[in-house]
C-alpha cells in the first residue's frame, strides 16, 4: 500500500505536511448554536489534534468541523490514490470526513463519508468511492480537491475526537 501523509501533527508551528493550517469552524458562521474548541495535545508520546464540543440543531445549525485547506490556492491532485485514511479515537460517536473540490461553489455542498471514532485508537480507510455528494450534482473528482474537514454533524450530541494522523492511501 502506498501512502502520502497529510498531517501527523508533529510540526511545532501547527502546519500540516502540506504547509496549511487546521482551524475549527462551527455552524455559528451560519447562525447556528453549536460550540466547540480544538487543541493540540500529546498522547502516548505523539502529538495529536483534538476537537470537543456540543453540536446543536438550534437555529438551523448542526455541525462542528476541523477544517484543513489542502492547498493555499488552486487544487490538490489526489487522483493517484484510492482514498483517505485517518487514525482516530473518540467517544464512540459517528463522524464524517468531508471533501471539497473546485466543482462545488456553495458552503453547504460537499462529498461525505462516515466513520466511527471508537474509544480506542483505530485507523479508518475511506475510499473515494465511499464519498457521496451532498447537495451537489457532480461526482467527486479526486484530482480537483481543495480542502477536507473532519466533521461532527447532523444531530444534537457531544462531540469528542482526536486525530493522530491523516493521509492518502493507494491499494
Amino acid at each position: 500500500m502506498r501512502e502520502r501523509l497529510i498531517d501527523d501533527f508533529g510540526a511545532a508551528d501547527g502546519r500540516s505536511c502540506l504547509g496549511t493550517r487546521w482551524r475549527l469552524v462551527a455552524d455559528q458562521v451560519m447562525g447556528g448554536r453549536s460550540q466547540g474548541t480544538h487543541w493540540y495535545g500529546e498522547e502516548d508520546g505523539r502529538r495529536v489534534l483534538c476537537m470537543r464540543g456540543a453540536v446543536s440543531l438550534a437555529e438551523g445549525g448542526g455541525f462542528l468541523q476541523l477544517l484543513l485547506p489542502l492547498v493555499e490556492s488552486g487544487t490538490f491532485d489526489a487522483g493517484d490514490f484510492t482514498g483517505f485514511w485517518l487514525r482516530v479515537r473518540g467517544n464512540g460517536e459517528d463522524y464524517n470526513l468531508h471533501l471539497k473540490s473546485d466543482a462545488l461553489h456553495h458552503p453547504w455542498q460537499s462529498y461525505r463519508a462516515g466513520f466511527t471514532a471508537t474509544l480506542a485508537w483505530r485507523t479508518c480507510h475511506l475510499p473515494f468511492a465511499a464519498f457521496r455528494p451532498h447537495r451537489a450534482d457532480r461526482p467527486l473528482d479526486p484530482r480537483r480537491l481543495t480542502r477536507l474537514g473532519v466533521v461532527a454533524i447532523g444531530r444534537a450530541f457531544e462531540a469528542e475526537l482526536c486525530l493522530d494522523a491523516i493521509g492518502l492511501y493507494r491499494d
